[in-house]
């Protein structure tokens, strides 16, 4: 993707960075500016989480990572998430029995 990054300092000292939205496949994407990624200490291969707060804002974080014991691959455990959110009415009914 190429993209025009502007980096601009606001009156209260707060750094704002713009880009463009490209084509990414059937989806739509951007790139990060390297000084962005490296405050959020991401790099290729990480996730990042996208948080709306009361406000509406978007907040963007590195996600936590935990460390899969060695026997779980990362396929497997995805998809055992996927049933938990596809289910989920199913597994609260459970619950309040």
């Amino acid at each position: 993707m190429n993209g025009v990054v502007r980096l601009k300092k606001d009156k209260r000292d707060v750094s704002r960075y713009s880009r463009k939205i490209g084509r990414m496949g059937n989806s739509l994407g951007i790139s990060l500016p390297k000084k962005l990624a490296e405050k959020l200490k991401i790099s290729l291969g990480d996730e990042i989480e996208f948080i709306e707060n009361e406000r509406g804002e978007i907040v963007l974080k590195k996600a936590r990572q935990n460390k899969l014991p060695d026997n779980v691959r990362p396929e497997v455990l995805e998809a055992f998430f996927d049933v938990f959110e596809e289910d989920a009415g199913i597994l609260e009914d459970l619950r309040d029995r």
